[in-house]
């Protein structure tokens, strides 16, 4: 996840550049410093920062400025966070989405088209955005959103799977995209593979544990990808698969081969009909009940799936590798990135000999002691496979400055070794890596960034993705950093680009890679959390070991797969319309002027205002660049004029400022809005509810009234506001071990925690509206799914509850909805309800009892946020496919 510069960097007490740092807000999240402004702007004035300084900057405060924790905590924390939403109390059983998916395209629609607002190229490195906060000039260019797996022939086709984007094709070898899987009931992509007889597979279910990973509906096949369209026809064998992630798709001796997180299972690859055969899982006792279509038992309950707070982590399989020179011959990477005792390498000489055919490896790599500290493993065999790579994750290290143990080479291509180390975090950091501090060195965040890959043609020309691209052409002897985490230290960076002479840096945090073809030349592609790059197999570096022939494949703003957790709507007062901003997965937050009702625009391109994970956001209606913006946890920015600003290099030069509340315990994505009655009223929510009535010339902090305290532990997951009266909802614990939600608001004069009736569900409470005209009248979107596929204690049935009397009663008003998890609620001013979920966009009515799914045209995809347009449109922000709009039924 790549953070904000400025919120790296920030400020160095005075009484020299040696004293020590103060964190001055939360613990646990990265970057709460500021660099001394005149030290700074003296610094980057001649290019270059000073690397001991940035070492300590870069660290953490875990609550106690002696406790340094790594920025990769941060990353943790989302990745809790998404998780919680959906499963807490319990985990999700399988058929919970196709079940909501067979209710969905039961429903009936409403008149409307939906029309894709940001399908307009996404400049990271917009010119007019060089404000204090934001990573424009770092490098990585036109970027969407996170690219999960990526497959290529050699006649420039590329397939590309977004995280939660769905499949997308290129015919050109990058650029003119077009989706191939919106008819699906996932968009969350595990992996892309091409099979020999050119047929694509698609995995759907991220599988890097990371923040905003989704559960997919199984295994897709397209026959002929070069012309066809996925349909939900094409899933292989049955729902054995639904509610899973599946981390890597693998063939060998006509089976293939899925790695899933419970287990590893095998079909037939001739052919879709026919239930998936598991193979191997470690612990029993953790896999939920897996039936077939037919309701054949295939994996029996474990005694421990539905007490177990960590039952989900029990049977996670990192990766398999299929022997090239004897495909019964299979090898596994299994285990959690924390550590476990079931982790390590396992190996079959049969797979079709069932679970006992399995066994564990002592392996020898390196300074590993012992199986258990063996993590998250990516396996890469040689064409013939006489040589067998293997990068590994380190789990006793994940707290620390990086959790990377190091890549392997058995040059015999057995499992079992002998294994030599050919990288380790110094060696790559001495190639040329951008990532040269203590606090966030290579491989710190290994448990989510990893591709390994060996070219085909050579198998001493390897390719590995970490944080950043890594590349070595004589197996490991000599490396590369041919794609650095940014160009922000390197000597020939500058803010003015007319001085910048650093190549592009492809965007951080490695997922996918494929070798093909563009323009019939030979290429290597890799996927990150900005997108899809290229560059020639054999590249051309500079003398920092940098890529200097790198292209951005989204430059024609044709794949939307950005990954929105807000939408924020106000008038252009310049261009006319309304200009449409957004919090982004690692993305910053983007900006889009002109728009107009039907989705046109005046602005040519998007570009990013403020840098790292963009958070939730709030814009006045009447001003859409008096903007209030999150990076993560509260770290709130204030701008009055979008942050448009060529350049500044410090504090004093920005047009935007810190409103950081310090709160003690905020989710990593916190929510702050405006009044829907007084846009110059703000409120937001960590542990302690946040409001002020200075409005938009606030500029410090300070001018925050600390309204509530909701708990100790406990955090807003939505806030919302009208003439005065302020809605919270909030969690904590918000994991499995304890979980607690609740609700507090003002209606009826002073804050207080809402006493909810027994029936309301036990579940994470994602989303808070209310009535335009009536403040005691309010809306809460529960996430989560219903007692039939949440298995764990309470967990209720419902999805969005209403009350008419400041919450002294309340109305399950779900009726026909169907039980998937919701994420937002917003009442338009004619009485009607819109509602987000996990699919789609459900509209109720003014008057009506029942609802009906919003529109024609939106993918089904994850709806994290609604807004309502002085235009009059309903903006829908989603998880994965950007952001929409639609005219709402007359």
């Amino acid at each position: 996840m790549r953070i904000s510069l400025a919120t790296r960097t920030r400020k160095i007490i005075a009484g020299g550049l040696g004293a020590a740092l103060i964190a001055v807000g939360i613990g646990g999240y990265a970057g709460r410093y500021e660099l001394k402004e005149e030290w700074l702007k003296h610094q980057w004035a001649g290019r270059h920062y000073n690397a001991a300084v940035m070492e300590k900057a870069l660290m953490i405060a875990g609550g106690n400025p002696s406790e340094m924790q790594s920025e990769s905590k941060e990353a943790f924390t989302i990745a809790d966070e998404f998780e919680q939403a959906r499963t807490a109390p319990g985990i999700v059983a399988p058929g919970a989405y196709s079940a909501a998916f067979a209710q969905l395209t039961a429903l009936p629609h409403t008149t409307g088209t939906w029309h894709d607002v940001t399908r307009v190229p996404y400049d990271a490195d917009d010119s007019r955005y060089r404000d204090w906060y934001s990573n424009s000039s770092g490098g990585a260019g036109y970027v969407t959103g996170r690219i999960t797996g990526l497959a290529a022939d050699n006649a420039d086709h590329v397939y590309a799977a977004g995280a939660n984007g769905g499949v997308w094709r290129s015919t050109s070898g990058g650029g003119n995209w077009t989706p191939l899987s919106d008819s699906l009931p996932s968009l969350s992509g595990g992996d892309l593979q091409l099979a020999g007889d050119g047929s694509l597979w698609y995995a759907t279910g991220e599988a890097n544990t990371g923040g905003t990973s989704y559960v997919g509906s199984g295994v897709y096949r397209l026959a002929n990808p070069v012309t066809g369209t996925y349909s939900p026809s094409d899933r292989v064998g049955g729902k054995e698969l639904e509610s899973t992630t599946v981390g890597r798709l693998r063939w060998g001796g006509g089976q293939v081969f899925a790695a899933t997180n419970r287990g590893i299972w095998y079909h037939d690859a001739s052919t879709a009909a026919g239930a998936w055969k598991v193979a191997f899982y470690p612990n029993p006792d953790f896999m939920p009940e897996i039936k077939d279509d037919a309701g054949n038992v295939l994996v029996p309950a474990g005694s421990q799936t539905g007490g177990a707070t960590n039952a989900a982590y029990k049977n996670i399989v990192n990766d398999i590798a299929i022997d090239p020179k004897n495909p019964k011959h299979v090898i596994a990477a299994i285990g959690w990135r924390s550590g476990d005792t079931y982790n390590g390498f396992y190996e079959t000489n049969d797979y079709t000999a069932g679970p006992s055919s399995w066994k564990r490896l002592n392996v020898v790599l390196g300074g590993i002691k012992n199986s258990t500290d063996v993590g998250y493993t990516t396996f890469a065999f040689s064409k013939t496979g006489d040589r067998l790579y293997a990068l590994v994750q380190q789990p006793s290290k994940i707290n620390g400055s990086t959790s990377l143990a190091g890549i392997f080479v058995s040059k015999t291509g057995s499992p079992s070794g002998p294994w030599n180390k050919i990288a380790d975090p110094q060696i790559l950091h001495n190639s040329g890596s951008a990532l040269d501090r203590k606090g966030y060195a290579v491989g710190v965040q290994a448990w989510y960034n990893q591709f390994l890959t060996v070219d085909p043609a050579n198998a001493d020309h390897v390719w590995a993705g970490l944080e950043e691209v890594f590349e070595t052409t004589d197996a490991g002897s000599h490396w590369a950093t041919v794609g650095p985490y940014w160009n922000f230290g390197f000597s020939c960076w500058n803010i003015d680009d007319t001085k910048n002479t650093c190549p592009m840096a492809p965007h951080s945090d490695q997922h996918s890679v494929a070798v093909g073809t563009s323009g019939g030349k030979p290429v290597v592609f890799v996927g990150n959390d900005g997108g899809i790059y290229k560059r020639p197999v054999n590249g051309q570096v500079n003398a920092n070991h940098n890529g200097t022939d790198w292209s951005s494949l989204t430059a024609d703003g044709t794949m939307d797969a950005l990954q929105y957790y807000s939408v924020s709507v106000g008038k252009d007062t310049k261009n006319g319309g309304v200009v449409v901003s957004g919090g982004l997965q690692d993305n910053g937050v983007s900006n889009l002027f002109g728009v107009q009702p039907n989705g046109s625009h005046t602005d040519t391109k998007m570009g990013s205002n403020f840098g790292g994970d963009g958070g939730d956001g709030a814009t006045d209606p009447q001003n859409g660049c008096n903007q209030l913006q999150e990076y993560v946890a509260l770290a709130v920015k204030i701008t009055n004029n979008c942050a448009l600003n060529k350049g500044a290099l410090s504090e004093a030069e920005a047009s935007s400022w810190s409103l950081d509340p310090g709160d003690p315990s905020p989710r990593f994505i916190a929510p702050i809005a405006i009044d829907s009655a007084n846009s110059s009223g703000f409120i937001a929510g960590g542990q302690y509810v946040y409001t002020s009535a200075k409005g938009w010339g606030m500029r410090s902090a300070s001018e925050w009234t600390k309204a509530f305290d909701l708990g100790a532990g406990h955090s807003a997951t939505a806030v919302a506001m009208r003439g005065g009266v302020g809605w919270v909802t909030w969690c904590g614990p918000c994991n499995n071990d304890g979980f607690a939600r609740g609700l507090a608001t003002n209606s009826g004069g002073t804050w207080h925690q809402v006493t909810l009736p027994a029936d309301f569900p036990n579940r994470y409470l994602a989303g808070v509206g209310i009535d335009p005209a009536n403040g005691q009248h309010a809306y809460v979107a529960v996430n989560g799914f219903s007692r039939r596929f949440t298995e764990g204690p309470g967990a209720g049935v419902g999805h969005v509850y209403e009350t008419k009397d400041g919450g002294a009663t309340w109305s399950d008003i779900s009726a026909n909805l169907p039980d998937i998890p919701t994420s937002a609620v917003k009442q338009l001013a004619n009485g009607a309800l819109v509602v987000g979920s996990d699919l789609a966009t459900f509209y109720r009515a003014p008057g009506a009892t029942n609802w009906q799914v919003l529109g024609t045209g939106l993918p089904t995809t994850t709806v994290m946020d609604i807004e309502s347009g002085p235009d009059g449109n309903i903006y829908a922000a989603t998880h994965g496919r950007g952001i929409w709009s639609i005219t709402p039924p007359a």
